[in-house]
């Protein structure tokens, strides 16, 4: 895997230079220019990679605002955006930027090279499947976007791309999944490049049919008979059965940098502060008030050593001896660090003090190291919708709300040991908590969904989306002295680039949108209230 990754390094940064769209004098999302010989192979490999590894996205998607909006990680500086919903237009234009010059280019590209190309067919239907699961990233934070005319400036000549409808879009996403898994055919080519499932034709099947299931289920307000039949329907053509099946990208123990794309830039953008981000009262209080065995797993106490992150001194034992778990409050940040001192006996290093921020407690270390996997989508998620599913239309999937619960709350606590030193948690101890939090009468989804935002710690684009979704967990906004608005906004709003080159069809976007317009407390098509 290591030589693999590091073979292919140059050539994907020559492929994101040639593919990249970064004329200033046309919109955000164009490529004014094509190679006539890319592989698509190195194509997909480069837009795996950096869905994960880019560290300018996902620090400031991830870290900077969609972890702190849905109460899971805060404390430090950098998570004031999305803690106290701090307004940065940069920040909040990361992903649009990033994606659409070199992700979008790369992919459509790749899905148009191999379209109609009997000796590529599965190649295209995985490139086709990429390529929703790119775009749904994009149209979940923004909501109505550049789909169809997106990234083919270099074949039909499109400089200025309209913005589709996210409805529409969605609606494309279901046939091309649907077609796509369909298409999978293992007796045809290999798959070459794909560092998911490497090449694996049924794996790729489950994968597209379980993203098809978490897009149906994101209808459930906004058209609740189209995402049972799709959710029915996605379910039937076969998803995710165990962790085995799950979609994650297996990262390099390398430190990422904004160009080098192979460590888990999630990982980076905690590890590069001088100061770790805290775990917030909000996720700790889950965890406490239900007795969950992650929590002596997953939170500890650590002294921070500034900039060698993997050094900090565990104080866990002694802290919570005295205090407990405690985390950052939604509201706070953990600065005046010299306050409130306790004095700890610390094995192997004697008597020490432990001080205001040193009370405040981090993810474990297996969670956050360069290597540790990123889960795209996991066989946990799948179990809880399956269990919503039951509880909201009777839907039997192979067990009732509560089998499929009890077995996504299993699957979410076994991903752990996916992680490099990760713990594997006994048995004994996940029946116990199953048995003590079973589903109470109409507060099924609630339940089950808190369990998901748990089960999606460190994938915050996706726990912000759920949360839209649900309104679970109930979450109470957190502004203090810093905030531009006093409520958690809903959606991100478009760049001003695009709004300048792309004027007259970013306008009718803006438009559409409703009283207000381009503001991140409006909502996206699927979320309402």
């Amino acid at each position: 895997m290591k030589t693999k990754l590091t073979r292919h390094l140059l050539r994907l940064l020559v492929i994101a230079g040639v593919m990249s769209s970064c004329n200033k004098f046309e919109a955000t999302n164009i490529d004014p220019s094509r190679s006539s010989n890319l592989d698509p192979a190195l194509q997909l490999t480069n837009v795996q990679l950096r869905f994960s590894g880019d560290l300018e996205v996902n620090e400031k998607l991830g870290l900077v605002f969609t972890m702190p909006l849905v109460q899971q990680i805060g404390g430090i500086w950098l998570n004031r955006n999305g803690q106290f919903y701090v307004y940065d237009r940069n920040y909040l234009s990361s992903l649009w930027n990033n994606t659409y010059n070199n992700d979008v280019v790369n992919i459509v590209d790749a899905v148009n090279r191999t379209s109609g190309d009997p000796a590529k067919s599965n190649m295209n239907a995985v490139c086709r499947i990429m390529k929703v699961y790119e775009f749904a990233r994009l149209t979940d934070v923004y909501g109505d976007i550049p789909y169809k005319e997106a990234g083919k400036a270099y074949s039909d000549g499109i400089i200025r791309p309209v913005f589709d409808k996210q409805e529409d879009i969605y609606n494309d996403f279901f046939k091309e999944l649907t077609e796509a898994a369909a298409q999978l055919d293992a007796s045809k080519d290999a798959v070459t490049g794909d560092l998911f499932y490497r090449g694996n034709i049924e794996s790729w099947r489950k994968f597209a049919n379980s993203l098809r299931l978490r897009y149906a289920m994101r209808l459930v307000k906004v058209n609740p008979e189209k995402a049972r039949q799709e959710a029915e329907a996605a379910v039937q053509a076969g998803v995710f059965s165990s962790n085995a099946e799950m979609c994650k990208m297996n990262h390099l123990n390398i430190q990422n940098t904004y160009t080098d794309v192979r460590g888990n830039a999630v990982s980076a953008a905690f590890c590069q502060s001088e100061v770790i981000p805290r775990v917030q009262n909000t996720f700790i209080e889950q965890l406490r008030s239900t007795n969950d065995p992650r929590l002596s797993r997953l939170v500890k106490y650590y002294i921070d050593i500034v900039n060698r992150p993997f050094e900090r001194i565990d104080i866990t034992a002694p802290v919570v001896a005295q205090i407990g778990y405690n985390g950052v409050p939604s509201n706070e940040y953990i600065w005046d660090g010299w306050r409130n001192p306790i004095t700890i006996d610390v094995p192997g290093r004697g008597t020490m003090q432990a001080v205001n921020n040193d009370q405040k407690a981090q993810l474990a270390n297996f969670m956050i190291r360069n290597d540790a996997p990123y889960l795209h989508l996991t066989y946990a998620e799948v179990e809880f919708l399956l269990a919503e599913m039951a509880v909201r239309w009777g839907s039997n999937n192979g067990g009732t709300a509560a089998e499929h619960y009890a077995r996504g709350i299993q699957a979410a606590m076994g991903q752990l040991s996916l992680f490099p030193g990760g713990p594997v948690i006994p048995d004994t101890e996940i029946q116990g908590f199953i048995r003590a939090n079973a589903l109470l009468p109409g507060r099924e989804i609630e339940i089950i969904n808190q369990q998901l935002w748990i089960a999606l710690l460190l994938n915050g684009p996706e726990a912000y989306a759920n949360w839209r979704r649900t309104g679970f967990p109930r979450l109470t906004p957190s502004p203090n002295y810093d905030s531009s608005i006093q409520t958690i906004p809903r959606r991100f709003e478009y760049p001003l680039l695009e709004l300048e080159q792309n004027a007259s069809n970013a306008a009718a976007a803006v438009q559409s949108i409703g009283p207000g317009g381009n503001v991140w407390t409006n909502r996206v098509w699927w979320d309402k209230p």
